[in-house]
């Protein structure tokens, strides 16, 4: 009970009270009352000095007279509330005055409380109990909102999504610092401008400006949105990605304007792309091990389908050898038939021996690296492909470089790089009048540490940009092309080191050359 009273006792003695009376009768009422009760009382006995002491002393209760020389309790009163630094204390009015009308000027100019004189002791003290028990409510009110204020300015400050405040026009009424960082302006550069206006000019598409839209459409008809994939733009002009939700504000059932929230996204859409990037390469690398397995599959194939073919070969050619003693035996002359069976024999021997290279090329043989005439390891790559030679009735011209040095090389691996870009050669000729040219097939000297191969076509040439992709695995412009050949080619000259590299020729087709490092 008593530490009650104590606090009641502080909390009086913490609301100084100002009795402001030209009548000296009538403060020395006032000083009685109120004395001993723990209020610290103030007292001027004109408008003026009432004015002085509550500027300096800020007084929680003024009990104002009415009817005063010089200044006028209603002026003192109106200057009182005039004053931001005074506007807040509670005044109640003494005087004489009890008509209904001067009771209500006095409410007009800011009275909180009207006592008639004669006034009772009794109620003036309940009258300034009241006052005074308002007016630390209000302060607990007022402190309480000051700090629920600067809890609310610090959780948005802390947050990172921008927030904009609009009243019904668009114009910005509040921005947190992230929607000035993120936006690029400073927080008073934006405050009371228009939204839209200060986001967009004359220089943004409709579809752009559409991105703002439903921010408009939210103050005209109240209709909340959510935005995933939106777009702000910065003060300089340049846009960002944007999700962003936009909330009306009602008041007593009019819009009063929108909240918008928004979150930048570019770092969000980077990583999404990252992420179908990585997805697109991997989808990219399966249907490569697809393809070289299928690869792979068929190069069992072939080898198979070699080992095959090779037997019946040599059975035909051994019965034409059969056929020819069965003749000598029986004495049978017959030139043609003679003729007939050595060709027969020698047909059957030369494909046995493209049957033969073709079971080199896919059983994948190790990585041979040995020293070898470059002319002869040519002259037999182009043995190999005389049989698309003929079928695709081209010419193969080889012209063999004099006094080439040798090579260090797979001899094997070469061959498959020069035998596919004949048959390159020849496939980009086939349909064309310009394949009576021919494929020429020429070895040089490359300065000192090296001996160049070039395959020359006149075909249709290369499609526009190819250079980007041509050594690129499984890029093809053939119909029916697996686009591995130039890559596996490329690789294969690479890890000898040489190079591989095209141009194309001046009057139509393409020139491919590689060249091989001469042996030590």
């Amino acid at each position: 009970m008593y530490v009650a009273e104590t606090v009641r006792e502080r909390a009086k003695e913490s609301d100084p009270i100002l009795l402001v009376d030209d009548n000296p009768t009538n403060l020395q009422m006032l000083l009685q009352t109120l004395s001993g009760r723990g209020y610290k009382l103030l007292i001027a006995k004109d408008g003026e000095r009432a004015l002085r002491i509550a500027a300096t002393s800020k007084p929680a209760l003024v009990l104002l007279d009415i009817i005063m020389p010089g200044m006028n309790g209603y002026e003192v009163c109106q200057k009182l509330k005039e004053n931001p630094d005074t506007s807040s204390i509670a005044i109640i009015f003494l005087s004489a005055l009890d008509d209904t009308k001067d009771k209500v000027r006095g409410f007009e100019s800011g009275a909180v409380d009207y006592i008639s004189k004669p006034f009772q002791a009794e109620e003036v003290i309940a009258r300034v109990e009241t006052q005074l028990k308002i007016h630390r409510l209000e302060q607990a009110l007022s402190a309480r909102n000051r700090q629920l204020e600067q809890d609310k300015a610090r959780i948005l400050e802390s947050m990172n999504e921008g927030i904009f405040g609009l009243d019904n026009e668009g114009n910005i009424t509040f921005v947190n610092q992230a929607a000035a960082e993120m936006t690029g302006w400073e927080i008073d550069q934006l405050q009371g401008v228009n939204l839209m206006a200060v986001m967009l000019n004359s220089n943004k598409s409709n579809t752009e400006t559409h991105s703002l839209a439903l921010i408009q459409e939210a103050i005209n008809t109240g209709k909340p949105s959510v935005v995933e994939d939106g777009v702000f733009w910065r003060r300089h002009g340049d846009s960002f990605p944007v999700t962003y939700s936009c909330t009306p504000i009602f008041d007593e059932g009019d819009i009063n304007g929108v909240v918008v929230v928004f979150k930048d996204i570019a770092e969000r859409k980077r990583q999404e792309a990252a992420l179908q990037r990585a997805l697109d390469e991997l989808d990219e690398q399966k249907n490569k091990l697809t393809h070289v397995s299928r690869l792979s599959i068929m190069g069992e194939m072939a080898a198979g389908f070699a080992h095959e073919v090779n037997q019946p070969l040599t059975a035909i050619s051994n019965y034409a050898q059969v056929v020819k003693r069965m003749m000598d035996r029986l004495n049978i002359e017959n030139d043609a038939l003679v003729d007939a069976m050595t060709k027969i024999n020698n047909q059957a021997r030369r494909a046995g021996d493209i049957i033969s290279r073709i079971r080199t090329f896919v059983k994948k043989p190790d990585h041979i690296i040995c020293t070898v005439d470059p002319n002869k390891m040519i002259q037999d790559t182009f043995k190999l492909a005389e049989v698309d030679a003929r079928n695709n009735n081209i010419e193969i011209h080889v012209v063999m470089g004099e006094n080439l040095p040798k090579v260090k090389v797979d001899p094997v691996q070469i061959q498959q790089v020069a035998l596919n870009l004949i048959r390159n050669a020849m496939e980009a000729m086939r349909d064309l009048p310009t394949r009576d040219i021919g494929v020429h097939v020429t070895t040089s000297r490359e300065g000192e540490n090296f001996v160049k191969v070039s395959v020359v076509d006149r075909g249709y040439g290369l499609a526009d940009g190819a250079e980007e992709k041509l050594f690129t695995p499984f890029y093809t412009t053939k119909p029916d092309g697996m686009g591995i050949g130039l890559s596996v080619c490329h690789s294969i000259i690479q890890s000898h080191g040489g190079k591989l590299y095209f141009q194309r020729h001046p009057d139509g087709g393409t020139i491919f050359e590689f060249t091989m490092p001469v042996a030590d």
